[in-house]
């Protein structure tokens, strides 16, 4: 027995020598952990997003799908209606009914490849399609997935995705159990055909020379959706319109615009859209957080620069800076508006005029964190020189940040578009932010975080815009170059005035197209 107290007794001194040794260590890792926890319990996290996403992917195959939640401070307000989460999760079926490698996508393309005309009445198979051609910067690639397939979601057709740049690098596959790129061998993609307005099945040129009827149906159209389109390539959502094109098994489409505002014209449509979309400016924010899910290696450089230098801070302010120009750059009028903007509506503080005194070097300071994007370090570097060379005058830490500064934009480069992406993400993640006027980059950005911007006016002839911005009252992008007039009913109507819940864009002069919540 005394050996045994003898023995006990031993350990017990060995183990207090070794607690008191680390003590510190143990201190903080349980601080840490209760940190943890409680933050946790505080702030519990749908990682569904209220049904939204589904259950059915392997979490470690792509973080961000079911991680992104954790990083906004808020979860979202904006919830899908339950209308939306059941036509999503009917179109997984129909996309792993349909998707590559399956019976029916081998026997539609043999059927494109014979590229035989339809005669009325015959019909085009269980499965249709829509096939985006990727094309211009990473903003309009995004903002134009999400329209093309808000269009197949409405007609009940599967969107396939061109493969040929760089969209499984950056994004991960948002549909369970298939694939939404399109396959290499794919008949259309093999370099001898053309898409543009003379291509010879371009539904806007066929319409113009008369060319196509519901007697002779092909097997694909060539939808031309881009600047430079005619009214006729951007009104194929006209219900009149539909009546033919519902016919063609296969769609081409190529766009560098968001084109949803037009889709409400059709009242079919819209009749589906307000079911889909009760609150009506969410919809690049839902169909966005459904379908975009960065690869693990973008995430990884969304995580590290967030914890960083965002997360610890009281406040996040993003920045997006965009210079349409020949010769893009710095400009004085440019950073001028910048900080025009951001004070003129608080969003920043104004310099104080001297040093003030520490009265007490122990009380917290508010720390704001700024987040930059722009091709251009030295709209940044000013930001950060004026916060450092003076104090603010709310006596609040402005930290300002810039992830990268490449200078020129690098569309399909891997790692540029990688890092845009990133930047992307991170500005959704801030609290408040201002963004160039006409920049998709930015539209994209806001969106996703389901923020109202400060938007900063276009420059006219080097001079800083009087004011310099203005707060947006919706989140969704804007229709850059819609259609002049509506469908049918409404066509000698402004496309601006049809409905009050479709107005021309704010960053815009009497032009673009909006969709704005009436509540």
């Amino acid at each position: 027995m005394k050996i045994l107290i003898t023995l006990l007794f031993s350990c017990v001194l060995v183990l207090s020598i070794m607690l008191l040794s680390s003590s510190n260590n143990i201190k903080n890792q349980l601080l840490d952990a209760i940190a943890t926890v409680s933050k946790e319990s505080e702030t519990p996290r749908d990682k569904l997003l209220g049904g939204l996403l589904t259950s059915d992917f392997d979490e470690g195959s792509c973080f961000s799908r079911y991680h992104k939640s954790l990083l906004y401070r808020q979860p979202s307000p904006y919830k899908p209606s339950e209308y939306l989460v059941s036509k999503l999760r009917s179109y997984e079926v129909l996309h792993k009914r349909c998707g590559p490698d399956t019976k029916a996508y081998k026997e539609a393309t043999e059927n494109l490849v014979r590229d035989e005309n339809y005669a009325q009445g015959n019909s085009v198979g269980e499965c249709r399609y829509i096939v985006w051609i990727a094309g211009y910067g990473l903003g309009n690639r995004m903002l134009t997935i999400a329209s093309a397939f808000l269009y197949a979601l409405l007609t009940e057709r599967i969107i396939l995705v061109d493969n040929r740049k760089d969209v499984s690098d950056i994004l991960c596959e948002p549909f369970p159990a298939t694939s939404w790129l399109l396959p290499l061998d794919f008949p259309l993609m093999n370099g001898t055909y053309r898409f543009d307005k003379g291509y010879s099945r371009c539904y806007g040129t066929m319409l113009n020379n008369h060319a196509i009827n519901s007697t002779s149906i092909p097997q694909h159209l060539y939808l031309h959706n881009l600047h430079d389109s005619r009214d006729e390539d951007k009104m194929f959502v006209c219900e009149k319109d539909q009546g033919l094109i519902n016919k063609v098994p296969w769609l081409i489409i190529q766009a560098n615009v968001y084109f949803v505002p037009s889709l409400w014209f059709n009242p079919t449509f819209r009749l589906e859209l307000m079911k889909l979309f009760p609150q009506k400016d969410t919809v690049f924010h839902l169909l966005s957080r459904y379908l975009f899910h960065p690869t693990n290696q973008v995430w990884g450089m969304v995580t590290r620069y967030y914890h960083a230098h965002l997360s610890r801070a009281d406040e996040t302010l993003g920045i997006q800076i965009r210079v349409f120009r020949k010769n893009a750059g710095y400009f004085q009028h440019v950073m001028d508006q910048i900080v025009g903007c951001t004070q003129r509506e608080k969003l920043l503080p104004e310099l104080a005029s001297q040093e003030a005194p520490q009265v007490n070097a122990s009380s917290v300071t508010k720390v704001k964190a700024v987040l930059v994007t722009s091709l251009y370090p030295e709209y940044s570097d000013n930001l950060k020189s004026m916060f450092w060379e003076r104090p603010s005058s709310t006596g609040e830490v402005v930290e300002v940040n810039q992830p990268s500064g490449e200078r020129f934009q690098q569309t399909d480069k891997k790692l540029h578009d990688q890092k845009a992406l990133a930047e992307i993400y991170l500005l959704s993640l801030t609290d408040k932010i201002v963004t160039s006027a006409r920049s998709t980059f930015g539209y994209v950005a806001y969106s996703i975080g389901g923020l109202k911007p400060w938007l900063l006016y276009q420059p006219r002839d080097l001079t800083t815009p009087d004011p310099p911005c203005v707060r947006s009252t919706s989140m969704e992008p804007c229709y850059l170059t819609p259609p002049s007039h509506g469908c049918e009913a409404d066509w000698g109507k402004n496309s601006g005035e049809i409905f009050p819940f479709v107005k021309h864009c704010e960053d815009l002069v009497d032009d673009g197209l909006n969709l704005y919540d009436e509540l």
